[in-house]
């Protein structure tokens, strides 16, 4: 499977500790940085894994800390979103099974095994069902399928846990409303809300799997350190 990382972000809401230091490369334990350790669950469970890696702000110090990757720089990451960073990796989606990561997402063994490393039919969120109240990126669902994401959303079912999957024929529909959002200057938009669109246009059939069970945390604070810090020690 192939997994493309998107670490091009600044991390703004960390600073001034990401002021000249990219977050995911904090370090986790004596061994491994965020990304180091999630690159090193993902190649544990499936030794077959493309890693491909989306950089930006510092690039070159995250490019020295990581071997074994294919890195993709978008040089615009300081005034644009998540979407421009993903569309300069577009080449990749055009795999079997595809799997996005946040960069800042950190997870327990187990949920890389019994999940991240699982492939998938369709489209694939992950989402935290016991996260209710103030969630980041938040999810509503009715059934099997998700109905929204967005910051904005006041009652939700969960929240968001920075990381789709994805087969080839969701990756192929993804990437053309993608490549329309771009070429209509839509750059400064989050990734995922092409899919949102893509529910609310195409009726696109985006699924869920609820990781409430497992230990995860994206690092978005100081205090996110610390969790994830914890679950490194598994």
């Amino acid at each position: 499977m192939t997994y493309i990382f998107l670490v091009a972000g600044k991390g703004t809401r960390l600073q001034p500790l990401t002021v000249n230091y990219p977050k995911t490369l904090y370090r986790l334990n004596e061994n491994d940085t965020v990304i180091q350790r999630m690159i090193k669950l993902i190649t544990k469970h499936d030794p077959d894994a493309e890693i491909v890696v989306v950089t930006g702000f510092m690039h070159r110090m995250i490019e020295k800390t990581i071997t074994d990757a294919t890195f993709i720089v978008n040089p615009f990451y300081a005034v644009t979103n998540s979407i421009a960073s993903l569309w300069f990796a577009r080449e990749y989606l055009d795999r079997e099974h595809v799997t996005i990561i946040n960069g800042d997402v950190v997870m327990s063994d187990a949920l890389v095994k019994d999940v991240l490393c699982q492939k998938t039919e369709g489209a694939v969120v992950l989402f935290d069902s016991s996260i209710k109240k103030s969630g980041d990126y938040n999810v509503s669902t009715a059934g099997d399928k998700v109905v929204v994401m967005s910051k904005e959303l006041e009652d939700y079912d969960g929240e968001y846990a920075g990381v789709v999957k994805m087969d080839r024929e969701a990756a192929g529909k993804f990437l053309t409303v993608m490549n329309d959002m771009v070429d209509n200057g839509q750059y400064d938009q989050w990734y995922e809300d092409a899919l949102v669109q893509m529910i609310f246009t195409d009726n696109f059939v985006l699924k869920y799997v609820d990781i409430c069970n497992y230990d995860w945390t994206e690092v978005d604070t100081v205090r996110d350190l610390v969790l994830a810090k914890k679950i490194s020690q598994d």
